[in-house]
């Protein structure tokens, strides 16, 4: 099934006239132009000239920074540059880039998510949360990006897989929007996602089972049980280590993605962040 394009979803939620709606439609609008050439450069793979080059260090969640982390968070800041965004946070950066001191929005991005798994042609992506600017006499940027997650105005990520698909809320709802290469445009492919109550697949890092938690080892123990076991039913385990790709699955046939706090050094709160 297939929908409106993006530009005329965004064009309806902005219709009554609200300052701030039509700044995070515009903001949409540049992310998703961006993503179509973060698409292009994963597309070559090892034929790209940043695909394997490592620049030595760790980003600021401290997994190892590849050039083209770096390359593709060049393409999101630039595009944002002329958008109503008062300052932009990366996992890329230490500290947040400020922009234009006037405008009402932040922007908290992962630019490639899932970018270690990118030699073996796994799905990899980029998630985003817009925020409202935190403003005030000498604020310092990172206040707007320590807001409690419901004050986001807008969340998604975009998919570079078999397709390149674009998840997207506006807080009322999720929509999945698929780009059309015949159109040259993302085009909803799904309306008003819900996940599906029931599944039989479940995505989890087995290797740290020795390090959970009691309860996250009953509750898989439960599900590896199968039929014979309470829950009475065989599943299925899919773990691609690529949250977008995870989280795009469980959108569209239901299951659960678990990365729970654990015994090992920092790992204690887990590995989920505020900005998805």
């Amino acid at each position: 099934m297939s929908g409106a394009t993006l530009e005329a979803y965004l064009a309806s939620c902005t219709t009554h006239g609200d300052e701030i709606a039509r700044g995070v439609a515009a903001v949409i609008q540049r992310l998703s132009t961006a993503a179509l050439d973060v698409r292009k450069l994963v597309s070559q793979g090892a034929l790209g000239p940043a695909f394997s080059g490592t620049r030595g260090g760790s980003n600021a969640d401290g997994d190892l920074q590849k050039d083209l982390d770096v390359v593709c968070d060049g393409l999101f800041l630039s595009c944002l540059q002329s958008a109503p965004v008062a300052c932009y946070a990366s996992e890329e950066l230490e500290n947040p880039v400020l922009l234009d001191p006037n405008a009402r929005l932040a922007v908290a991005i992962d630019p490639l998510d899932g970018s270690s798994n990118i030699d073996t042609n796994v799905s990899i992506g980029t998630v985003f949360s817009v925020l409202p600017a935190v403003k005030g006499p000498g604020c310092d940027p990172t206040q707007s990006f320590l807001q409690p997650g419901n004050r986001q105005l807008a969340a998604g990520f975009f998919l570079y897989g078999q397709q390149t698909a674009l998840v997207l809320s506006l807080g009322k709802g999720t929509e999945i929007f698929i780009f059309s290469s015949r159109l040259g445009c993302f085009v909803q492919g799904y309306k008003s996602v819900n996940i599906p109550e029931r599944t039989s697949e479940f995505a989890i890092n087995m290797s740290n089972y020795r390090h959970w938690e009691e309860a996250i080892r009953l509750y898989v123990d439960d599900c590896l049980a199968g039929s014979e076991g309470p829950r009475e039913r065989d599943f299925n385990m899919r773990w691609i280590a690529s949250l977008v790709a995870d989280a795009y699955r469980i959108l569209v046939r239901g299951g659960i993605f678990l990365y729970p706090a654990d015994g090992r050094k920092g790992y204690h709160q887990g590995r989920l962040r505020l900005g998805f």
